[in-house]
């Protein structure tokens, strides 16, 4: 009667506050629960709809099979056609050390060299150390037709790390006067120098490859010098990109591995030739692998031809790559379909189809064995069973 009385006039007791208090509590905890509760979808409760195939041997065979039947033709195939990729190789990057001022034979480990029609090639090569010249001369054993490639190599170059790979500024290189104050941090530590903007900013641009490779001069009596073109050989999406910069000539600088090219700073004619270098561009698009190729000069002219004969090309060394523990050299190459000499790639898919022969064999003279298990099993059975195998029984025990 009291209590009802205390409802009524409104005075509640504190354990009738409690009480309301924990409903109340409840309530709130519940609604939190219900909020946290994903929706009631197939997908939110985990109740798709789902087949997972049963491997059999039925089933597995044929796949082993399939995969074969597709996997050794390509690999066949690829490895026709980049084994005929005629190529030559020269690791010059002790030239200034090991070579003399006359020709001397180049180390054999320090030449490769593929050609269709021959297995034996030549390399010399001398060592101007008042111009920082190596000439390099090799034999080119038979006449090369069609397109041919001059390419450069580094080894032990990572073009991937994380810290270099960022470090330019994307603005500069599309010909936008970026001030001062907004050159990307990324560029860090080649940002300024003498309180000047440094153009184009960053590690990918100073660090550029800098040796300069002579066209193929032909050395004997009888015979015409080959040229190469270095128009062309950047992709054309980047030579859509790259503009002239804006900037004045007075508030920038080169990079400070560039003063050697530009001793006394730029010139208008300098900014024109860097937005249309493509050299640069090719730098510029960092390699994934440690060892790369980077193209310098292509000749596609079908008509023209690579004479067999000596020829000799003339390096310009500039490029330290003993600093980073890697070598540089100096590639002709011709191509394939799916580019330059690559066997290893048609080997990979010729293992791949191998080892799938191999396991379908097994599973196939596995599959022949338990079958014939089986079948004499159940004949075994059925003969173990039958009344005139089976011992004789008394009526008593029947019964």
């Amino acid at each position: 009667m009291f209590k009802g009385l205390r409802k009524r006039l409104g005075w509640g007791s504190r354990e009738d506050d409690s009480d309301d208090e924990d409903d109340a509590f409840r309530e709130r905890v519940a609604k939190k629960i219900q909020s946290r509760r994903p929706p009631n979808t197939a997908f939110r409760q985990q109740r798709l709809q789902a087949w997972q195939p049963v491997l059999t041997a039925k089933v597995v065979i044929p796949l082993l099979l399939l995969v074969a039947v597709i996997f050794i033709p390509i690999g066949i195939g690829i490895f026709l056609a980049t084994y005929n990729v005629e190529q030559l190789k020269i690791d010059y990057s002790n030239c200034d050390n090991l070579a003399r001022s006359s020709y001397t034979e180049i180390p054999k480990k320090l030449y490769s060299y593929h050609f269709k029609k021959s297995k034996s090639s030549t390399a010399e090569w001398k060592y101007d150390s008042n111009k920082k010249t190596c000439t390099v001369q090799f034999e080119i054993p038979n006449d090369i037709k069609g397109n041919l490639f001059m390419y450069y190599k580094l080894t032990n170059f990572y073009q991937n790390h994380r810290k270099y790979v960022e470090s330019y500024d994307w603005k500069q290189l599309r010909g936008e006067a970026v001030p001062h104050d907004e050159i990307s941090k990324k560029c860090e530590p080649l940002r300024y120098r003498d309180d000047k903007i440094i153009y184009p900013a960053g590690l990918v641009a100073n660090s550029m490859f800098n040796d300069t490779f002579s066209n193929l001069t032909y050395t004997g009596s009888e015979g015409e010098d080959y040229e190469f073109s270095y128009s062309g050989i950047a992709w054309s999406s980047d030579l859509s990109i790259y503009k002239k910069t804006g900037y004045n000539i007075s508030d920038i600088v080169p990079p400070p591995n560039w003063a050697e090219k530009y001793p006394n700073g730029y010139t208008e004619d300098d900014l024109e030739a860097i937005a249309k270098d493509e050299h640069f561009m090719n730098w510029m698009k960092t390699a994934a692998l440690p060892s790369f190729m980077k193209l310098y000069g292509q000749n596609k002219n079908k008509g023209e031809i690579l004479k067999t004969g000596k020829y000799s090309v003339d390096i310009q060394m500039n490029y330290p790559v003993t600093v980073f523990g890697g070598s540089k050299s100096l590639v002709i190459t011709t191509s394939s379909v799916i580019g330059g000499r690559h066997v290893g790639l048609g080997v990979c898919y010729l293992v791949a189809g191998g080892v799938a022969v191999v396991f379908m064999l097994l599973f196939l003279v596995k599959q022949l064995l338990t079958r014939s298990k089986r079948e004499h099993a159940f004949f075994d059975s059925l003969n173990d069973g039958h009344p005139l195998n089976s011992d004789p029984v008394g009526m008593r025990q029947v019964l």
